[in-house]
């Protein structure tokens, strides 16, 4: 069977996730729509060549203009939303009215929370894909899977440039503001089995890695997880997602939020954030990007009456084949996932939280098609 796809906002990651659709969605059309229509000619124009496959049809679309937005969606299967989270309760609305099963990148709680109560719907709706909150989560779950009892689950995870230059040695993947709202916060965790709010940029720890990455640091950031402290309260002693970066990074950012550069409220007639993004961003930005990604998960519980742990990694590198990156390949990659596996009626129906739709055996499966290679280390102790 062939099916239809949308992917609403043209970008590096809805590009990304259109190229996973072809290669494993059986789509017989993709639609590319963007509010620049040559935005969506050049997305479709590059990927006609990736795949020497004719399936790509570019469409002007404003994401906050339901009407066209409806007329879209209508009769297409899966759709996936790469725009920012402001558009997502209104596109949610529609594909359902529509009849089309939508995931979306998601990046805001709250409006998650929103999408999460329309779960009467009879088409599946899953907000916050990506790979984090998304794979980083279902990377979890997966891991729990590999133990009987689970206990605690934390999970690590980090975007990262493969050639760091100082004094920043970052690079930004994505918007600046959604990086400065991860490191506002508040982040939340459970803690002692229940949903407990954690201060950003805190808690900084140092893990160690195979080359090239070698030693990172891990802080408190908000938002990697979701809804999962809340699915899991009760269920999960604790359950912690902090953000890896190259060493210093966490001290000199702490500098900024300290020095008040985070925050929206003018001083002098100067909203300090504006001000922080004006300089900083052209300072961790390219426009060739070579990254390295990294997740890394570990649960800890029983099973068979022992304490048993299970440590997961994986690990993705820019692809000069494509010239997608590492950040573009694991975040679309993963939204695509769950946008075939809805169209495939694999999934429940409704709106489901990520932790609750991608079970750990459909995510092996499909990280071997995408040759993913995520290593297992599962110890029973004494």
């Amino acid at each position: 069977m062939e099916y239809r796809y949308a992917i609403i906002g043209a970008g590096r990651q809805g590009l990304s996730a259109a190229y996973d659709l072809a290669r494993f969605g059986s789509a017989k059309e993709i639609l590319l729509c963007d509010l620049n229509l040559e935005t969506a000619q050049e997305g479709a124009e590059k990927l006609r060549t990736l795949l020497s496959q004719d399936i790509f049809k570019p469409i002007s679309l404003d994401a906050g203009n339901l009407n066209q937005l409806h007329n879209v969606l209508r009769g297409v299967d899966s759709a996936i939303s790469a725009v920012p989270f402001t558009f997502n309760l209104g596109i949610t609305h529609t594909a359902i009215e529509c009849g089309t099963n939508l995931c979306d990148l998601g990046g805001h709680t709250e409006t998650v929370r929103k999408q999460l109560a329309l779960d009467k719907s009879s088409v599946t709706i899953v907000p916050d894909c990506g790979m984090g909150p998304g794979l980083n989560i279902s990377l979890g779950v997966l891991a729990m899977s590999f133990v009987e009892k689970p206990i605690n689950l934390f999970i690590w995870d980090g975007g990262l440039p493969l050639n760091p230059i100082p004094p920043w040695n970052y690079i930004s993947t994505f918007n600046i503001n959604g990086l400065t709202n991860e490191y506002e916060g508040p982040a939340w965790f459970i803690r002692d089995g229940k949903p407990t709010q954690v201060p950003c940029l805190s808690e900084v720890e140092e893990l160690d890695f195979p080359a090239p990455l070698g030693r990172l640091q891990a802080a408190v950031t908000a938002g990697g997880l979701s809804t999962a402290p809340w699915t899991f309260a009760g269920k999960l002693q604790r359950l912690e997602n902090k953000t890896l970066r190259y060493p210093g990074h966490w001290q000199t950012f702490q500098a900024f939020q300290q020095l008040g550069l985070f925050e929206q409220t003018p001083v002098k007639d100067f909203i300090p954030r504006e001000i922080f993004h004006a300089l900083l961003q052209p300072k961790i930005s390219g426009d060739q990007v070579q990254d390295i990604c990294v997740i890394r998960v570990r649960c800890e519980g029983e099973s068979t009456g022992q304490n048993a742990v299970c440590t997961l990694d994986l690990c993705e590198t820019y692809d000069k084949e494509t010239g997608f990156t590492a950040m573009e390949k694991l975040t679309g990659w993963h939204a695509s996932m769950v946008a075939i596996l809805s169209a495939q009626k694999k999934l429940p129906e409704g709106a489901v939280p990520i932790e609750k739709a991608l079970s750990g055996p459909m995510l092996m499966e499909e990280a071997k098609k995408r040759e993913w290679t995520i290593k297992n280390n599962t110890l029973l102790e004494a």
